[in-house]
C-alpha cells in the first residue's frame, strides 16, 4: 500500500498533469475555430472549380486531351500522398489515416499494382515505414511552416505535377481527414492525378450551350494543374481543422480522466491518513492503560 508521502507526490503529480492538458484544450479549441473557419471557407470554391472543369472536360476527347486528363494509359505504378499532422497529442487522427493508406496499398498490391508513398507531415512516417520502408519515394517537411497554405501546397503539387511527367507514376491517390466536427474526422482516399474526368457533361445553369475562347484544350492546360493544387490545398487545411479538433477532444477527454483519477487518489489518501490516525490513538490509549 503507497504510503502517505506518495499518495500526495502523486495526487500533485496529476494535478499538474491535469493544468497541462487544460491548457492544451483551450488553445486547441481557440485554433479550431479559425482552422474550421478555413476549411469552410474553402469548400465552395473547390466544388465550383470542379463544375466547371467538368464543364470543359465533357467537351474533350479525354484520349486525345491533356495528359493530366487522360492520363499514361496504364494503373500499373500507384503513389499514395499521405497527409498527416505534424504535432501529436490529438487522439487516434493519424492512427486513422495511416489505416487508410495502408487498407489502400494492401488493395492496390493484391490488384498486383505497384505502390509508393509520398509522405506530408511527420506523424505518419514511422507507422508507415515499418510496413513500406522501400516504397517511401518521398517526404515533405510541413513543420517549419507555422501554418501550412496555399504556398506550401503549390510547392507538394509542382512536385507531383513533375514527378507525373517525368513518368514515376500512373495515378496519385491522396489521402487525408476530412473535419466534420471536433468528434469526427473522417480519412478518404481521392483520385488526384491524372484528374478524374467527369461522368456526364455539365451544361450552364440557364441550359444553354456554352463557347469558350480560348479553346477547351488550352483552357484545361491552365485549370488541370491548379485543380491538383486546389486539392491539396484543400487537404492541408482539412488537416489543419481535423488537427485542432482532434486535440480538443482529447485534451479535453484527459483533463476528465485526470479529474477522476484525482479525486480517487484523494480518497485513497483521506482513507490512508484516517488509518493512520486511528492506529496512532489506539497506540496512545493502549499505553496510557499499560501505565
Amino acid at each position: 500500500m503507497a504510503s502517505l508521502k506518495e499518495l500526495k507526490d502523486r495526487i500533485k503529480s496529476v494535478k499538474s498533469t491535469q493544468k497541462i492538458t487544460k491548457a492544451k484544450q483551450m488553445v486547441a479549441a481557440a485554433k479550431l475555430r479559425k482552422a474550421q473557419a478555413a476549411a469552410e471557407a474553402a469548400r465552395p470554391y473547390a466544388t465550383r472549380l470542379s463544375a466547371v472543369m467538368a464543364s470543359i472536360a465533357g467537351k474533350v476527347d479525354t484520349d486525345g486531351g491533356p495528359k493530366l486528363l487522360a492520363g499514361t494509359g496504364s494503373d500499373k505504378r500507384n503513389l499514395l500522398v499521405v497527409v498527416n499532422t505534424d504535432k501529436g497529442l490529438c487522439g487516434g487522427l493519424n492512427s486513422n489515416i495511416v489505416k487508410e493508406a495502408k487498407t489502400r496499398a494492401r488493395a492496390l498490391l493484391a490488384q498486383g499494382k505497384d505502390v509508393e508513398f509520398y509522405l506530408v507531415g511527420k506523424k505518419g512516417r514511422a507507422p508507415i515505414k515499418r510496413d513500406y520502408a522501400k516504397d517511401v519515394s518521398r517526404e515533405f517537411d510541413t513543420s517549419t511552416v507555422r501554418n501550412p497554405g496555399f504556398a506550401e501546397a503549390e510547392e507538394i503539387a509542382d512536385e507531383l505535377l513533375t514527378m507525373f511527367e517525368e513518368g514515376k507514376f500512373d495515378v496519385a491517390h491522396l489521402v487525408y481527414p476530412v473535419f466534420k466536427s471536433a468528434l469526427a474526422q473522417d480519412p478518404v482516399t481521392v483520385q488526384l492525378i491524372p484528374v478524374p474526368a467527369p461522368e456526364g457533361e455539365v451544361v450552364a445553369a440557364n441550359g444553354a450551350a456554352v463557347d469558350y475562347e480560348p479553346d477547351e484544350e488550352e483552357i484545361l492546360a491552365e485549370l488541370l494543374p491548379r485543380y491538383v493544387k486546389t486539392q491539396v490545398f484543400g487537404a492541408l487545411i482539412e488537416r489543419e481543422a481535423s488537427e485542432q479538433g482532434a486535440s480538443m477532444t482529447a485534451m479535453d477527454n484527459a483533463t476528465r480522466n485526470a479529474g477522476e483519477l484525482i479525486d480517487k487518489l484523494t480518497i485513497q489518501y483521506n482513507r490512508s491518513r484516517q488509518a493512520a490516525i486511528t492506529t496512532e490513538l489506539i497506540e496512545i490509549i493502549a499505553g496510557a492503560e499499560a501505565l
